[in-house]
This record gives C-alpha cells, structure tokens and sequence, in this order.
C-alpha cells in the first residue's frame, strides 16, 4: 500500500490539526513570511440570520458545542508527519508551496495555548448578529482556529436550536432523540450532544449518554416482529419475548402489522401478563399514520384494558411543527372518543430522529469568523469589512455584550459595547441603543425602564491541562430554560417570530462609522 493511501486510512489525521481549510495554511505562511504570524490579532464569532425551515422560522438560537471545541484545541498540534505532507504540497507550477523556515516555525508553534477565547456559555439563548465567540491570540494561529471553530459550534447550535423548538412545541413533554443513523457520520454524536443541551430529555446515543451522565434510551425494532412473523410465531409471541427479557422496561413497536387491529390488542395481553407478574408495563410506540387519531384510539384501549398511565411514544418523521400540530388534534379530537385530552398529552413522549439530528429544513448555520482587531504599535486597532449587502457590515474591534432586561424582567434587547466601556442599569451612564444599520434608529432606555443588564461573554480555558470541570449538561439546559422564560412569547413564536434587537452603544456605533469613513475616504 502506498504511503498516500496509509495517510487516507488513517482517520486521526484527518481529524487533528490539519482539520483545517488549505487557504488557513497559505495565510499563516503569508503571515509568516511579512512578519505578522506572532502578531496579536482578535476575531468575532457570530451567525447574521436565524435558521428559516422554509414554513417556519426561529427566532433566536441556542449555543452549544464550546466543550468540544475546547477539548479539541487542547489536544490539537502539529506532527512531523502534518510537516511531511505539508512540505510535499506544490503549486501550479510544481515548485512547492510552504518552505522549510515556515514549516520548522509551524512544528514548534503549532497549538492553540497562545489563543485565549470569550465565548457566551453553552445553553444560553443568543442572538443573529451578536457575538457568539472571541478569539485572541497569534494572528496564524487564530486564523487557523477559523475552520474547526466555526464546524464544531455552527452545527452544535443549530441542531442544539432546533431541539429547543421541539421542546417548546412539546408543552414540556420529553423530546427523546433517536438520530444517530441518519446523522452525518460522527457529526451524529455532535447533534446527539446538541439535543440534549437543547432541551432533549434523553438519546438512543449510547456513548453520549455516558459522557452526559444519563441512560440511554430506546425500545425495539420492527425487525424483531418481521424475525417472528417469518418463523410463524408471530406478533404475539414477539411481545411475549420482550416481555420476558425485559420485564420491567417493556415498552412495545405497535404498528409492524395493524396498530389498531393487531399492535395494540396484543399489547394489551401481553400487558396484562406482566400486570399479573408483578410487574408494570411501560407503554407503547406508535411509529406510523396518523400519529393523533392512533394515539386518541389507542389511549381509549389501553385506558379501558385498565392501563390509563402507560406511555405513548409517538415517532416517525417529527418536527416541531407536527408535534405542535399532533397536540392541537388531541386537543379538539380526544373527548369524542372518551379520552381526557390532558391526561392523554401527559402521557406523551416524542421521539425525533431525522429532522432533528439533521436539522431538515436549515441544515446549516451561517456562523461566520471575523478579524476584528490587530496589534499596531502596543494598540489594538479596530478592523471593519465593508460589504456592498448592508447587512453583512461587521462591527470593528473589541467587543463586550449586554443582555437588557425591562422593567418586566423580559430581556428586551442584546446590546453591543465597545470593551471595557461602562454599562449599567443605574443610569450613571445614558444607555442610548443605536440600530447597527439605520442611523436615524434608536432607543434611549432610562434607568426605571430597565431591570438589569447582565454581561454574556464569560472567559473560557483552553490550551494545556483544562483549569476547572467542564459545565455539567444540568447547568447548560438550566441556562437554555431561564433564558426563555426571559424572551417574550413573540419571538419564541414558530411561525414568524417577532424581531429580537441586537444593538449598538454610542460609542461602538461611533467608532464603526468612522471606520467606514476612513476606508471609503
């Protein structure tokens, strides 16, 4: 086997620090070669829109993937064999593209201890065009950081955002995610974390329940019905099986055959066997047709047959809208058939697999990483990219965020300041709120109408040995629900939510026009 297919087998290489964009490398070596590659530089982490599923829209976002980034940069480094590959690189013309000095600075250089981050913590309620992550450090370094940052946190937030909508239309009943088979690769156990931090009760994902201290969860495959039905023992003596290995988990796939016909009396008998056991049933899945009506009519047997507080999954191909829209037919259908819409609903529990860990609809997030700030003479300067689409202008230099609360305790806007610029609820200073784009926008918020203003970017370790425990997913989904209970009901709204605003101080919106003046001048 050649040494090039040895390379492409062996998967930890593709996955170190070379888990990077090429144009990264050629800039770092560009740094290099003008002197700049030690220089301090900062970069801004941030999303400009909100996932839009085509029919519905969120309205904010949820952070999550930081832990695994982290865990990544402190592991990442350049090896003699990342050298050799990059030494054997050549351009159009043959000759080769990154020199022995670049590469000899890259292998003693090659980590991510120097670059220090400011992030918003995972869990937390966040907004388009407010920072989600700050990077400091060497200018080649934290570009390299570019790639694997934006891949591990993009896609971690927005399935970690649509778990959250999926619980929300859920009334607070358990979201159970089941993805992993139709997740991109090991990006599957990305998503599996993600839903968890978003408000997923658990997962079938038996090495990220480990790793986030909860059981895994799952039930059976129609293949085991298919398996009996085929020796002709049939659907009955399947349930019985289960039942017997598992006793007290049994929790029943009713629709391989007939759900109504066949899935459910069966259930029911074999539901009874248990009872007269000892032991107690858990309830049934239903993973086919029209998931409201087969839950009401199934509630109704299993309710008769004395078994009114089994559960009820219900699964296939669920999102948030067709659960929001499964709980309204409960809602005006269940009465008419003698079951308690309530009691029905507090039995549910949604298993979501595809459109969850794939985030179907917005599959991706336009999270984007931004020079903002490069060392000049001992200072840090300010940089800005201008942009022919308005709303693609960045916001220059270092930044702190707010958070505003009203005089309700709603937070009302996020607020972008120049750092170490004072703010406060206190009035001391005037707490002016500029649009970032429109100069004659404005809101100027006196102290009895704001409750508190809370700082968002928190420091976050990296590099080297990690310098305390890493946030427990308790912590990171208490965050994700006291940041809701916050929003206003408008912009936590699944279809067309109420614009939530990110805005400017005086100051920050100051220096950001006079950086546009002195590019264009």
């Amino acid at each position: 086997m050649s040494s090039e297919r040895s390379w492409f087998r062996t998967r930890a290489k593709a996955e170190g620090i070379l888990a990077t964009d090429m144009y990264q490398l050629t800039m770092a070596q560009l740094y290099f070669r003008v002197g700049l590659h030690e220089r301090p530089a900062q970069f801004e982490h941030f999303t400009r829109r909100y996932p839009d599923y085509g029919g519905h829209q969120a309205g904010y976002c949820v952070m999550a993937g930081m832990e695994w980034l982290v865990d990544w940069m402190a592991e990442a480094h350049v090896t003699d064999d990342d050298v050799d590959f990059l030494r054997a690189q050549t351009g159009v013309e043959g000759g080769r593209l990154f020199a022995d000095d670049f590469l000899s600075w890259l292998r003693a250089n090659g980590s991510f201890e120097g670059v220090s981050l400011r992030a918003v913590p995972e869990g937390r309620v966040v907004h388009a065009n407010a920072p989600l992550t700050m990077a400091k450090g060497p200018l080649a370094m934290a570009q390299i950081l570019e790639t694997p940052l934006l891949n591990e946190l993009n896609f971690q937030t927005l399935v970690a955002t649509k778990a959250s909508r999926m619980t929300e239309a859920a009334r607070g009943r358990p979201i159970l995610e089941f993805g992993m088979r139709r997740g991109p690769e090991r990006g599957a156990s990305a998503a599996s974390r993600a839903s968890l931090v978003g408000g997923a009760a658990f997962t079938s994902n038996v090495g990220v329940s480990e790793l986030a201290g909860l059981a895994p969860k799952g039930t059976h495959a129609h293949s085991m019905v298919q398996a009996f039905m085929a020796l002709g023992e049939g659907e009955l003596a399947a349930f019985r099986a289960y039942a017997d290995v598992y006793p007290d988990d049994c929790l029943l796939l009713v629709d391989t055959i007939d759900t109504l016909d066949s899935g459910v009396p069966n259930a029911v008998v074999v539901f009874d066997e248990l009872r007269a056991k000892g032991h107690r049933p858990i309830g049934i899945r239903l993973d086919s047709g029209d998931l409201a009506y087969l839950a009401i009519q199934s509630a109704a047997r299993l309710n008769a047959a004395g078994f009114d507080e089994t559960a009820i999954v219900l699964s296939s191909g669920l999102d948030e809208i067709a659960i929001l829209q499964i709980l309204a037919q409960i809602d005006g259908e269940a009465a008419r058939y003698g079951v308690d819409p309530a009691g029905l609903i507090a039995r549910l529990t949604f298993g979501v697999g595809s459109k969850l860990a794939t985030s179907d609809g917005h599959p991706y997030l336009g999270g984007v990483y931004k020079l903002v700030a490069v060392e000049n003479h001992g200072v840090m300067v300010p940089t800005i990219k201008l942009s022919d689409t308005p709303g693609k202008g960045q916001n220059p230099g270092d930044k702190d965020l707010y958070r505003i609360y009203d005089e309700r305790g709603r937070a009302t806007a996020d607020l972008l300041a120049v750092a170490g610029e004072p703010v406060s609820a206190d009035g001391a200073v005037p707490l002016v709120l500029r649009h970032p784009i429109e100069p004659g926008v404005h809101r100027d918020l006196t102290s009895d109408r704001v409750s508190r203003v809370e700082s968002l970017l928190e420091p976050v370790p990296v590099g080297g040995r990690r310098m305390n425990e890493p946030d427990s997913l308790d912590a990171m989904r208490a965050r994700r629900e006291a940041d809701l209970e916050c929003l206003d009901a408008g912009v936590r709204r699944l279809v067309n939510p109420h614009v939530y605003h990110v805005s400017l101080t005086q100051r920050l919106w100051d220096l950001k026009h006079d950086e546009i003046a002195a590019l264009r001048g």
